[in-house]
């Protein structure tokens, strides 16, 4: 096996993030010509911002169903509260991972420390067994691993002879790598996975691809290892994600993932007069009200064949 094959490469797209007092967000996953990479569904980049100007990060409760929750930090911090009773930080090399299940609910806030914000916020799809599953809060921090050129965190799954802790439900990879100046690093990668690289800072070239910084290169399964050249005279920032091609359709519309218009329309229902995603305390503000359903519906997507 080989990287002979060129990789797809995803532009982002800014979005508002966080309702009224909403920051922007380089979005890459999903969109019209991928919705998943693995159980990987949803790709958020942000900053570097000052917080100065920007306001910082303040998202008010809102629920999640079907789902996990993925906050990963370059700069800054993060203050995470849910209803299942987790108060937590999320600093820069600490992963700090949410299931939704049947339901939950948090806020995310930078704190008053924080002068630069940046990172990357991440789901991943609950397959149909599992998307009621119980709500959770994992937290890890992953020691760094050196490897021909490249200083890797592996957040999730296993990669450079280094395995995460973290429980998930389909095998999944999250990695941040930080690749020096010029240099040219293989890794061995599961050839079952499909892997996303997100480029974070620097510009990369994957199996032949030149990538640059907020562009998601895909590549489909078939190759056991991966050739990443940093193109700059400055270190590069890279996220690597992966896992086996997900074999459900699944809809997402706002912070919900299902399978059905119906699942949506009920998830919606219960956040807005329900007590199915529970009570965050400690965040002073009203929750986040849910945006109306769309008049036609909502139809499933599943990965590009």
């Amino acid at each position: 096996m080989s990287n002979a094959v060129q990789a797809e490469v995803l532009s982002a797209r800014d979005v508002p993030l966080g309702g009224p007092r909403s920051m922007t967000v380089r979005r890459t996953l999903p969109q019209r010509a991928r919705t998943l990479i693995g159980a990987w569904c949803f790709v958020d980049h942000y900053g570097p911002d000052d917080v100065a100007d920007t306001g910082g990060m303040d998202v008010a409760p809102h629920p999640h169903t079907g789902l996990q929750t993925v906050s990963w930090l370059f700069t800054g911090e993060i203050e995470h509260r849910d209803s299942l009773g987790s108060h937590a930080f999320v600093r820069p090399g600490e992963l700090n991972l949410m299931t939704g299940g049947h339901g939950i609910s948090h806020t995310e806030v930078s704190t008053p420390s924080t002068t630069v914000l940046h990172g990357v916020q991440l789901w991943v799809a609950l397959p149909d067994e599992h998307r009621h599953a119980d709500r959770d809060f994992q937290h890890y921090a992953p020691t760094p691993v050196q490897v021909d050129g490249v200083e890797v965190r592996v957040f999730l799954g296993e990669l450079a002879g280094d395995t995460s802790p973290v429980r998930t439900f389909t095998p999944l990879l999250g990695a941040e790598l930080v690749l020096e100046p010029h240099a040219t690093t293989t890794l061995t990668v599961d050839a079952g996975f499909e892997h996303g690289l997100l480029v974070d800072q620097g510009r990369v070239t994957m199996a032949g691809t030149l990538l640059n910084p907020s562009e998601l290169g895909y590549l489909a399964p078939g190759h056991d290892i991966l050739t990443l050249t940093n193109e700059t005279d400055t270190a590069a920032r890279l996220i690597l994600l992966g896992g086996p091609p997900f074999g459900e359709e699944i809809i997402m519309w706002w912070n919900f993932i299902g399978r059905t218009h119906a699942d949506i329309a009920r998830a919606r229902e219960d956040w807005m007069t329900g007590n199915r995603f529970g009570v965050v305390k400690g965040y002073d503000g009203d929750p986040l009200p849910a945006p109306e359903l769309p008049n036609v519906p909502l139809k499933p997507r599943g990965r590009v064949r």
